[in-house]
């Protein structure tokens, strides 16, 4: 899987997001400090996140963002294909002709990885990661941390 430094940044801001968003919407500059990501990059991160309905945005003072559904019903995938990235492992995509004008000898073995990490993370949704305990130890360490440094 292609998974680059912004699917990663995308589900760690997301579910950041989700721990913090009980109080009211949550800054990005609140989110960028806990998980130590550049403020301009989640800017950028959360607009496809928004315009993909991901997140949804309110403004003024106090505002920032919230989720936009249930942490129920937000995949982990739907986190990575918001903000444009792959769940393809090679080059191989769904097309026959991945090498030039004709298909790669280990092309069938890659689609068949991809299918499989995107089922995997299709079933994982942000509220089955919120409730993991060890995903629960590390959101509150890094709000001790927060608080520490305030």
């Amino acid at each position: 899987m292609r998974l680059t430094t912004k699917g990663r940044y995308a589900v760690t801001a997301v579910l950041d997001l989700g721990f913090h968003q009980d109080n009211g919407p949550v800054s990005l500059a609140a989110i960028s400090e806990r998980q130590r990501i550049s403020l301009s990059y989640l800017e950028q991160l959360f607009a496809r996140l928004r315009r993909n309905g991901v997140v949804k945005s309110t403004r003024g003072p106090g505002g920032g963002y919230t989720l936009n559904r249930d942490a129920a019903d937000i995949s982990v995938s739907d986190v990575i294909l918001a903000v444009d990235e792959s769940c393809q492992v090679a080059a191989c995509d769904d097309t026959e002709n991945c090498q030039g004008d004709y298909q790669c000898l280990t092309h069938d073995l890659w689609n068949e990885l991809s299918n499989e990490i995107r089922t995997f993370l299709d079933g994982i949704t942000l509220a089955e990661m919120m409730a993991n305990e060890k995903v629960q130890e590390v959101s509150i360490r890094q709000d001790k941390v927060e608080v520490n440094a305030a």
